[in-house]
């Protein structure tokens, strides 16, 4: 299966051209016009169609987990990339393109498309792809919607478990149900969770992220954007990433928020300008913070 089998579906335009690293930082021209306000806009409108795009996203993921034939290639930023990643943001787009001509697009795999719109979705078609590449269920999709900057609908959708976890800031569920952070007394009963135990000391304080994984109950890295679903799902406590992108980052703010979580970037401000971030629940959240910032 190919990404040319998708083609005509939604769209009949031509195809976006993969993005390069140099044009990296024009994913971040969209996250300028966030300014802390909550925004009024109702998402409840486009909620049906959020779980259209992870329903397809995820139908075209599938056959590819697991598979003996699929290929990964490495991008120019040493990141890993498959036809899996490329073809479902394709699709994705393709069905925005369709329902809402007048929105914006901002994705990890493809060149961002009018991001000055009043709406704009911000897309992540594998976020984990070593995890997926490896034959690992520790991935996701990452689907947000931005009204004037500001994040207003998140989804994480884990398609082989089918974990569709979909957050407004104000309410999140898992398919369907309403969930909550757990209550856990201190951090010597908490769960800390991360991507990588290495990239702390890269992109941040590796000493002080070491010193309170010896704090905690357990230090596991059950991470990417699986990590925050278990963090809003109330299965852990604490998630940590020391760097990431724009498309990581926008739909887990309402997700998190929705779910009575606290999330800020690593030094404790506001997640929508971050390019890290850490997420918790509200007894522990001020703890982890001063914890990575002695």
């Amino acid at each position: 299966m190919g990404i040319l089998a998708l083609s005509g579906s939604f769209y009949d335009g031509p195809t976006p051209e993969p993005r390069s690293h140099s044009r990296s930082c024009a994913f971040f021209r969209v996250f300028r016009v966030f300014r802390g306000e909550p925004s009024q806009v109702n998402s409840e409108v486009y909620r049906d169609f959020l779980l259209e795009l992870a329903a397809a996203s995820g139908d075209f993921i599938r056959p590819y987990f697991a598979s003996p034939d699929l290929v990964v290639e490495t991008k120019s930023d040493e990141t890993p990339v498959t036809l899996a990643d490329r073809g479902a943001e394709e699709l994705m787009r393709r069905m925005i393109r369709h329902r809402y001509p007048a929105h914006g697009i901002l994705g990890e795999e493809f060149g961002p498309e009018n991001t000055g719109a009043e709406f704009v979705w911000v897309l992540d078609p594998i976020d984990g792809t070593r995890a997926f590449a490896a034959a690992t269920p520790l991935f996701g999709t990452l689907i947000a919607l931005l009204h004037n900057g500001q994040p207003v609908l998140g989804a994480i959708n884990q398609p082989i478990l089918r974990q569709l976890v979909i957050g407004d800031g104000l309410r999140t569920t898992l398919n369907g149900r309403p969930v909550r952070v757990r209550e856990t007394p201190n951090l010597a009963a908490a769960t800390l969770l991360c991507s990588s135990v290495l990239s702390p000391a890269r992109h941040q304080n590796g000493e002080a992220f070491a010193a309170l994984g010896l704090r905690v109950k357990q230090l596991r890295t059950w991470g990417d954007c699986f990590g925050y679903l278990l963090v809003a799902t109330g299965w852990a406590d604490i998630m940590c990433d020391p760097i990431m992108n724009a498309w990581d980052i926008a739909a887990l703010i309402p997700v998190v928020r929705g779910a009575g979580g606290i999330i800020t970037d690593w030094q404790g401000r506001d997640p929508v300008n971050a390019t890290s971030i850490v997420a918790a629940i509200p007894g522990l959240h001020a703890q982890v913070i001063a914890a990575l910032n002695p």
